[in-house]
C-alpha cells in the first residue's frame, strides 16, 4: 500500500513537472510572438526553457480566455445574481460550430506567388426592405440570425434557417417571413449593432447618442429593455468576448468601455495627454479581448490594451491622408484588417505595425465602406463603390478574383460575412436587405 502511495506520489510530480513547462514554454512563445524578447529572454533563462520553443500563435491567450470562461460559469451555476438582463437564452444559442476550415496563416507567405483560388459564386435573395437607406447588418456568433440597422431608426432580426427555407425551389404551405422581429426605440438613424456572445441581447449605437439593449427572445419586445446614454453620436460598437463589457466608438476621439453590470463608463486616466483627434468609425474587440482596434475619422488605425485601455500603437497615416472606416483583427489576432476612403484595403502586422499586404482595385472614395475577411480568412471581401459591386481579393495573393453586380448598395456600413458558413449580408441605398449564398 505504502509502495502505491508512493508511485501516485511520484506520477503526480512528473505530470505537475511536465505542466510547469508546458506554461513556461507558452509564456515564452506569447512574449516572444508579440516581440516582448527581453522578457522572453528573462522567463526562458530563468525556467531553463528554449527561446525557440514552438507554440500555435495566441495559444495561450486562447487557454486563458476558454479558463475564464469555464471559472465564470462554474461561479455562477447556482448562485442567484443581480445582472441588468435576463433574457431568455434559446435552445443552442451562442454555440458556435467549428470553422469550416483553419484561417490562413499569413506570416508564411508573405511574398506569395501562384495561382489564385476561386472564391465559390454567390447569389442574391432579397430579404426586405427599411423605410430608408440601410445603415448596417451584424451576424449573430453562431450564425443563426441578422440584424440590420436603418436610417429610418428601426432595426430587424431575420432568421437564416427562414431565409434557407424561403430560396428553396420546392412548394411550401403561404409566404415565408424571415423578419421575425423589428424594433423602434430610437430617435435617430442606426449606425452600428452587435449580438451578445451568450445571451439573447442585441445592442445598437445610433446617431442619437445611445446605445439600446433588446433581448430577441421576447416576441411582443419592439423596444429596448436597458439604455445607455451617451455624450456623443455613437458610431460603432463591439462586445467584449466575456460580454460582460462593451466599446463605444463615438465622435469622441477615445473609445468608451461600458461596464454593462453597472454601465458605468470608462476612459484612460491620461486620455487628455494622448494627442488623439478624430471622431472613430469603427470599433472592434479581438477574439479573446486583450486588444481592440480603432479607426478613425484622422486616417489612423489604432491597437489598444483590452486591460488598461491604453494606446499601445498607433499607425498615423494608415491610408494616406484618408479616412481610415473600417478595422478588425484576424482570428489568431495577429493582423488588422483595414479600410479606408483611399479605394485600398490594408493588412498590418500587429506586433510590428508592418503593412503586410493591400488589396487595390477598387473604387471606396466617398463612403464608409468596409472590409472583411470571409469565414476561413481565404478571401477579403469589399465593394466597388463606382460599380456597385461586391468585390473578393485572395487574401494570400491580393488577386482580385471575383465582382458581383449589386446595383443596390452604397449605405455607409453595409458588408457582414456569416461566422459560420459561405453567406454575406450587403445592405443598400435602395433600402433593401440581400442575403448572398
Amino acid at each position: 500500500m505504502g509502495s502505491n502511495h508512493n508511485n501516485d506520489n511520484l506520477e503526480h510530480k512528473l505530470q505537475a513537472g511536465k505542466l510547469f513547462r508546458h506554461v513556461n514554454s507558452l509564456v515564452v512563445a506569447h512574449l516572444r510572438d508579440n516581440n516582448l524578447n527581453q522578457a522572453a529572454s528573462a522567463v526562458a533563462s530563468a525556467t531553463m526553457t528554449p527561446m525557440s520553443v514552438e507554440a500555435p500563435p495566441n495559444k495561450l491567450l486562447e487557454l486563458v480566455a476558454k479558463g475564464l470562461a469555464v471559472d465564470k460559469d462554474e461561479t455562477l451555476r447556482g448562485v442567484s445574481t443581480a445582472v441588468p438582463f435576463d433574457p431568455i437564452v434559446t435552445a443552442g444559442y451562442g454555440s458556435i460550430p467549428a470553422p469550416r476550415a483553419a484561417s490562413v496563416d499569413f506570416s508564411s507567405m508573405n511574398d506569395t506567388k501562384g495561382p489564385s483560388k476561386n472564391i465559390p459564386k454567390h447569389e442574391s435573395q432579397h430579404i426586405s426592405e427599411h423605410k430608408n437607406v440601410s445603415r448596417c447588418a451584424r451576424f449573430s456568433p453562431d450564425g443563426r440570425f441578422l440584424a440590420t440597422g436603418s436610417a429610418d431608426t428601426s432595426i430587424k432580426l431575420v432568421e437564416i434557417a427562414k431565409v434557407k427555407q424561403m430560396m428553396q425551389p420546392e412548394a411550401r404551405d403561404g409566404p415565408v417571413r424571415p423578419v421575425i422581429r423589428t424594433f423602434y426605440d430610437h430617435q435617430q438613424p442606426i449606425n452600428d449593432l452587435d449580438f451578445h456572445p451568450q445571451n439573447t441581447v442585441l445592442i445598437s449605437g445610433s446617431k442619437d447618442r445611445t446605445i439600446k439593449f433588446f433581448d430577441f427572445s421576447k416576441t411582443v419586445a419592439k423596444r429596448a429593455f436597458r439604455v445607455i446614454q451617451d455624450t456623443h453620436n455613437v458610431r460603432s460598437v463591439s462586445f467584449h468576448p466575456s460580454g460582460d463589457y462593451l466599446l463605444a466608438g463615438t465622435d469622441h476621439s477615445i473609445p468608451h468601455l461600458y461596464d454593462i453590470n453597472t454601465f458605468k463608463c470608462y476612459l484612460p486616466p491620461n486620455f487628455l495627454d494622448m494627442g488623439v483627434n478624430g471622431a472613430i468609425n469603427q470599433v472592434r474587440y479581438s477574439s479573446t479581448g486583450g486588444m481592440y482596434v480603432t479607426a478613425s475619422k484622422d486616417g489612423a488605425i489604432r491597437l489598444w490594451d483590452g486591460v488598461t485601455a491604453s494606446c499601445v500603437r498607433s499607425i498615423d497615416g494608415a491610408h494616406g491622408a484618408a479616412e481610415a472606416t473600417s478595422a478588425n483583427f484576424t482570428k489568431d489576432q495577429r493582423y488588422i484588417l483595414s479600410s479606408a476612403k483611399d479605394s485600398s484595403v490594408k493588412l498590418w502586422e500587429v506586433g510590428t505595425g508592418r503593412l503586410v499586404k493591400q488589396y487595390l482595385g477598387a473604387t471606396h472614395t466617398q463612403l464608409r465602406c468596409q472590409a472583411v475577411f470571409n469565414d476561413t480568412e481565404e478571401f477579403v471581401l469589399s465593394i466597388d463603390e463606382s460599380l456597385n459591386e461586391i468585390v473578393a481579393w485572395d487574401s494570400l495573393t491580393t488577386e482580385l478574383v471575383a465582382r458581383w453586380p449589386s446595383n443596390h448598395i452604397g449605405a455607409p456600413r453595409w458588408l457582414e460575412h456569416s461566422p459560420v458558413e459561405a453567406a454575406l449580408v450587403s445592405c443598400g441605398i435602395d433600402r433593401s436587405i440581400r442575403h448572398w449564398t
